[in-house]
C-alpha cells in the first residue's frame, strides 16, 4: 500500500520507536503520545480495517496487545489499559491500516478515555431484535 504511514513504518522508511514485532505484528510508539506507554499495535501486512481482516490475524494481534499490556504492569507500573480503535470513516478512522492504540492506565493518572456519548434513549426490545445473533457460523 503506497502513502499508508504504518506500511511505511513496517518497510522501515520512516523512522520509528518499535518496542516489538515478529512476523505478523508490528507495536510501536506513535509520533504524539497521548499518554505515558501509548503504543500502536498494527498488523505488518496492510489491511484497511478490522472487516477485511483475517481472524487468524486478529487472533495474533490481540494476543500481542496483551503479552504488551502485561509487560507494561511489570516495567512501568501501569495498572490497567484501555485499548481504541476505529474501522471506517464514521468511525473516525484517520489512518486506513488496522491498528489499536494501548493506552496503559496508572492510578491517579486523570485521564479519561472512555468517550463522552450523547445521552440518548432507545427502545432496548427492538434493538434487541435487529441485533440478536441466531446463528455463529465459524469459518
Amino acid at each position: 500500500m503506497t502513502n499508508c504511514v504504518i506500511c511505511e513504518i513496517v518497510a522501515g522508511r520512516i523512522p520509528s520507536w518499535i518496542i516489538y514485532q515478529d512476523a505478523e505484528v508490528i507495536c510501536f510508539l506513535p509520533k504524539t503520545l497521548e499518554a505515558y506507554g501509548h503504543t500502536v499495535v498494527a498488523p505488518k501486512a496492510h489491511y484497511p480495517d478490522l472487516y477485511t481482516a483475517p481472524e487468524a490475524l486478529l487472533e495474533h494481534l490481540i494476543v500481542a496487545v496483551k503479552k504488551l499490556a502485561i509487560h507494561y504492569n511489570d516495567r512501568i507500573g501501569s495498572s490497567g489499559v484501555n485499548l481504541l480503535h476505529a474501522s471506517g470513516v464514521s468511525a473516525q478512522q484517520s489512518v486506513p491500516h488496522l491498528h489499536i492504540h494501548l493506552i496503559p492506565g496508572f492510578d491517579d493518572d486523570g485521564l479519561d478515555a472512555w468517550p463522552k456519548f450523547p445521552a440518548l434513549q432507545y427502545d432496548k426490545d427492538e434493538l434487541l431484535e435487529k441485533l440478536l445473533l441466531h446463528e455463529w457460523n465459524a469459518p
